[in-house]
């Protein structure tokens, strides 16, 4: 199955590139959902289409859907929430604030993620496009399922039989209730589920795919979102330059424009080499439904599979040496002096321009020192040895 994933700088037109994209797919004879975990509905826009819950049928073989955040929040949090909003009152905190602080932060990314999952497990989809949020919400969409899932690692309990035992003495020496078995339960499943998210996400047919206009701001950005989806494990497949003016046909005024975008292009070829580079040329009108959507994909990939993944390099790798291991993550674009590493236990934290991955060691590195890092090719090298 492929998940492939848009996103971009907000206005540069990700959410007609994943449409478009979208369109070729089921045009090519592949059942295909296209889903928008942006609040702004432009996907629905795009195919000219009310924005649904569930998937709808705009094509054969194209399904769309807007993800209804609040009532996936309320089926996966609500027990959750209930407990919490009971502990706060008893506690004295006024109902309107208990509501506001019983809300999971980030709640809507969370959800979005596990209707992904719902529809990657449901194997009605040979492909499913999610449009994502702007740059900042998608690195934190994109962050969540191994932040949350090492959060919850430490807040559920090894032994539940132990806090059966426990929960009623704790609770009257707390003043408060302590979470029952169903808490927990929703507690352990949230868990789970942002696991499966995190391995739906990270496998060899999922990506992520960069759109951007040829701007100097906007490229900036682009490359730095290739570090940090790099950062978090994700693998980064191809970058779509949005709305290039045509070389000919135009006066002097366009002239400068198309000469200022050809240097922005000329370092997109540069700053993205070894991935795939589209080029998306101004269209006479706006591409608004199925059709336009179907004519500008067939546009903008040509004769390239636009699903295809090309050159997949390991995110994250342990190879094993003859004095200990190395730890490969790959970190494009970056140099020694933009990375902190830092080891905590059982964990390797790594913070790259303010955004922070802790990531787990294997078994096999956790007995072992970190005796060196360096950057490398692009990629982090941390090498692990016996202590002494």
């Amino acid at each position: 199955m492929r998940v492939l994933l848009f996103t971009g700088k907000g206005g540069v037109g990700k959410s007609t590139v994943a449409a478009a994209t979208a369109a070729a797919s089921a045009r090519a004879g592949l059942r295909t959902l296209v889903l928008s975990t942006d609040a702004a509905h432009s996907l629905a826009d795009a195919f000219a289409v009310p924005g649904r819950s569930e998937p709808d049928e705009v094509a054969d073989r194209l399904f769309v859907q807007q993800v209804d955040c609040q009532r996936r929040f309320e089926e996966s949090w609500g027990e959750v929430q209930e407990y919490l909003r009971g502990a706060l009152d008893l506690a004295g905190v006024d109902p309107v604030a208990a509501e506001e602080l019983t809300v999971l932060p980030g709640a809507e990314e969370v959800m979005a993620l596990l209707e992904l999952r719902r529809h990657v497990r449901s194997g009605e989809w040979d492909v499913v496009v999610v449009d994502c949020a702007p740059t900042a919400e998608t690195l934190r969409l994109l962050a969540l399922p191994e932040a949350l899932g090492w959060y919850l690692r430490r807040v559920l309990p090894g032994d539940r039989r132990l806090v059966r035992a426990l929960v009623p003495a704790l609770g009257r020496a707390a003043g408060v209730p302590l979470p029952g078995e169903p808490v927990l339960e929703a507690l352990d499943r949230l868990h789970r589920e942002l696991d499966e998210v995190r391995q739906v996400l990270t496998s060899p047919g999922a990506s992520v795919r960069l759109v951007l206009t040829p701007e100097r701001l906007v490229l900036a950005e682009a490359r730095r979102l290739w570090t940090m989806l790099s950062l978090f494990g994700y693998t980064v497949d191809g970058v779509v330059s949005n709305r290039v003016f045509p070389t000919e046909g135009h006066g002097a005024w366009v002239d400068g424009w198309v000469r200022a975008q050809g240097e922005v292009l000329a370092d997109v070829e540069r700053s993205f080499a070894g991935l795939r580079t589209w080029r998306v040329e101004y269209q006479p009108d706006e591409p608004v439904g199925e059709a336009a959507l179907a004519a500008l994909g067939a546009g903008l990939y040509g004769t390239d599979d636009p699903l295809a993944v090309v050159g997949r390099v390991p995110p994250f790798e342990v190879v094993r040496t003859a004095g200990g291991f190395l730890l490969f993550l790959r970190l494009p674009l970056v140099s020694a002096g933009d990375v902190d590493l830092v080891r905590r236990d059982d964990d390797l934290v790594v913070t790259v321009a303010g955004h922070r991955r802790v990531v787990p060691l294997p078994a096999a590195l956790a007995r072992l020192r970190v005796a060196g890092a360096r950057v490398e090719d692009g990629r982090l090298q941390a090498r692990f040895e016996e202590a002494g």
